[in-house]
């Protein structure tokens, strides 16, 4: 899940201005170093100062972990440790399965809480309506009326960015949409949008949009597999983890006229 760690932290801390303010309820004022060296080397995803001198520690989640109150406790005192106060801690769940983590550590005399948001019960189409791009990428995870439609208006913002700009933004709507079943509809607006430079080619974000690009490949399949031959064997799970996107590819057409998933494997 690193890639999405990635394009959110890089979201959050430039042009989602908006989407900061309904997690803290306050403006940043700058970033701080995160990396903690006491106990364990523990580092955090998100830390600020607001501008009124306060601390907010947002940590990005795309899975359950049963673990989370106790991460957020240690990442909670050792911040106390390192900067000498008490930080607002935020953790900004964005997987696709439901919610089911816990949001307090409580023991004999310890009660210990954080704030635990699911960024899809945030407004997405309040975040498409923000005037900075950040916001309306990070709209693609919240609660919409209209996926597809949304899709569309984040393409219409991308594209009257600069040429830098409008790669960067469009790296990071690909990258998220592996997070939503949004995989299709981001292909085909991508397809549409004239690329002065090929993104896949990036340095940093190459390797990254090629890994989305496959695994949003890996969900649409197992979907038509799974709605054609019913639940996958591992077998079969196995061996579709292993394939490239192009192959991917190429069941996608082929599942279709294949008579048994013993036939489209093979």
């Amino acid at each position: 899940m690193q890639e999405y760690d990635v394009a959110l932290k890089l979201l959050l801390q430039g042009s989602a201005t908006l989407t900061l303010r309904e997690l803290t309820g306050t403006p940043v004022a700058r970033w701080l170093n995160v990396e903690l060296p006491r106990v364990r080397n523990l580092r955090l995803d998100l830390l600020a100062e607001t501008v009124d001198g306060g601390l907010v520690h947002v940590e990005l989640q795309s899975s359950n972990d049963a673990t989370m109150p106790l991460r957020m406790a240690e990442y909670c005192l050792g911040v106390l440790r390192l900067y000498g106060r008490w930080p607002r801690q935020v953790v900004l769940y964005v997987g696709e399965p439901e919610l089911q983590m816990e949001a307090a550590l409580r023991g004999p005399g310890v009660s210990f809480e954080y704030r635990l948001i699911d960024i899809r019960t945030l407004d997405g189409d309040r975040l498409l309506e923000s005037a900075d791009v950040g916001d309306n990428v990070i709209a693609i995870l919240a609660r919409l009326r209209d996926d597809k439609e949304a899709v569309h208006k984040i393409f219409g913002r991308i594209a009257g960015l600069a040429a830098a700009e409008r790669e960067t933004a469009l790296a990071q709507l690909t990258i998220l949409s592996g997070l939503r079943p949004l995989w299709a509809a981001v292909e085909q607006e991508t397809r549409k949008m004239p690329i002065d430079v090929d993104i896949r080619e990036h340095g940093f974000l190459g390797p990254i949009i090629k890994d989305a690009e496959r695994k949003g490949e890996l969900t649409v399949l197992r979907r038509l597999i799974e709605k054609r031959f019913g639940a996958l064997p591992s077998w079969a799970d196995e061996k579709l983890t292993s394939l490239t996107a192009s192959e991917l590819e190429d069941l996608s057409v082929r599942v279709l006229d294949a008579r048994s998933l013993e036939e489209l494997l093979r």
